[in-house]
């Protein structure tokens, strides 16, 4: 894939004519303007920025501050027929990388431009091992010792580091995207892209060019060519979040790209050659749709390749605790406050409670749960009301907890250590190892408390 090069000036024959003598080693972009110019470097991958100082009424200067302040910013080369060592000096002091006079030497230019992109990859790739130094630990962020969690942990260390294709399947918030990261991760490709798509999001007009880009004129307001998130993530991984959202004719394309691994530009016949890594996710059975008539066979046995089957949380209720715990750490430092516990009837309550909305649910839970304690320890005061309102999801549980309400005796302490083992073994269907870890003591000790409390 060619370098991407944006030239911008308000002649046109400059604009043209360095188009044509750099298309070959670029892949050009120009603009006229400030506002055009803008607008280019907000919707593709801009790697270098050739840009005049002088655009009519506007300065290239004001375009190179808004450029350098992009997330991800070009490398910028000044160029003006009004040099001067002033001139040049307060470029270089606002970040330009280089500064060149007209009239221009084509060589010069070229050799400028290969020299920037040689200083732009040392860069990204200084920036991508510090990154993975700050993110390592984000690579367990998948929380649960549960047998369900276990199963889908082997499961990505077998796989991530292969080409296969995988397809998460889950419900909303059960942490699909959390386990794309994961094997992106693992995959011996982490200091390249991992590029999201939300295809549900994108009508299918719009889902196809921004997949596979669109050649400039190739429809109504396609002014420049486009490259699309297949053709940005070519060499690590794309995910492709709802894949049973796109429509019959991006399916076929897409099918293409996983047998071929190429595809075709919107408006272009040339094939388009990339090396990437696909992950899909979908909140529903894809075996299903295709059953339906709404999902394509072969493309569906090509999604297919692993399964990676996503457990809702109340098939989990094991790992609550430890996920409740981690989610309080990180919105105590967010919101830089001390970090604060769970009684033990908050902690009841997110036991029993059945959690349709996952673990995405259990995380605003306990970010409301900080924001609201103004006390040493959150309560169920403190939590949402409908979590308290909600039907109990342990039957144990809940008779406890009404036992406990109609009778002042239970709110002695063996009463309530005795209340918070039974909900621990109803939550883990009578595990007592697991039961033993969500209430913080040996297997052992629950034993001798079991035969003590007469349960």
């Amino acid at each position: 894939m060619l370098p991407t090069l944006l030239i911008v000036d308000d002649e046109r024959a400059t604009r043209e004519g360095l188009r044509s003598a750099l298309e070959e080693q670029f892949d050009v972009y120009t603009a006229a303007g400030c506002a055009e110019a803008l607008n280019i470097l907000k919707s593709e991958p801009i790697a270098l920025l050739l840009t005049d100082l002088r655009l009519g009424a506007e300065s290239g200067m004001d375009l190179l501050a808004t450029a350098l302040a992009l997330p991800e910013p070009p490398v910028a080369i000044m160029m003006t027929a009004y040099g001067s060592v002033d001139t040049a000096v307060e470029a270089m002091r606002r970040g330009a990388w280089h500064f060149v006079t007209k009239p221009l030497n084509l060589d010069e230019v070229e050799m400028l431009l290969k020299r920037a992109l040689h200083s732009r990859s040392l860069e990204s790739e200084n920036r991508q091992l510090s990154r993975q130094v700050q993110q390592s630990h984000k690579l367990d962020r998948l929380i649960g010792k549960s047998p369900a969690m276990n199963t889908v942990t082997e499961m990505i260390q077998q796989v991530a580091p292969t080409r296969a294709t995988i397809l998460i399947e889950g419900e909303s918030g059960t942490g699909k995207e959390v386990v794309a990261h994961t094997l992106h991760h693992l995959s011996g490709r982490p200091a390249a892209k991992l590029v999201i798509v939300h295809c549900a999001a994108l009508s299918p007009q719009l889902l196809e060019s921004e997949l596979f880009g669109h050649e400039k004129g190739a429809f109504t307001g396609a002014s420049q060519r486009r490259i699309g998130r297949f053709e940005q993530a070519d060499g690590g991984s794309i995910f492709l979040d709802e894949i049973g959202e796109i429509d019959p004719s991006t399916q076929v394309k897409l099918l293409r790209v996983l047998s071929e691994r190429s595809f075709e530009r919107v408006g272009s016949n040339t094939p388009v050659k990339i090396d990437v890594r696909v992950i899909a996710a979908t909140n529903k059975s894809l075996r299903g749709l295709v059953d339906a008539g709404s999902f394509r066979e072969d493309l569906f046995f090509r999604l297919n390749v692993v399964k990676i089957q996503m457990p809702p949380l109340r098939h989990r209720r094991e790992d609550i605790v430890l996920l409740a715990n981690s989610f309080l750490q990180e919105f105590a430092s967010e919101n830089q406050r001390p970090f604060k516990p769970l009684s033990d009837a908050a902690l009841l309550s997110l036991l029993a409670y059945d959690w349709p909305g996952n673990v995405r649910e259990l995380r605003t839970v306990i970010e409301h749960g900080v924001v609201m304690c103004n006390e040493p320890v959150i309560d169920t005061r403190h939590l949402p009301l409908f979590l308290l309102a909600a039907p109990a999801a342990a039957t144990e549980s809940a008779a406890a907890s009404k036992i406990a309400l109609e009778n002042p005796p239970a709110f002695n302490l063996h009463a309530l250590e005795a209340d918070a083992i039974r909900s621990a073994l109803a939550a883990t269907h009578g595990n007592r190892t697991h039961a033993a870890d969500l209430l913080g003591f040996s297997r052992r000790t629950l034993q001798r408390k079991l035969k003590d409390l007469h349960l």
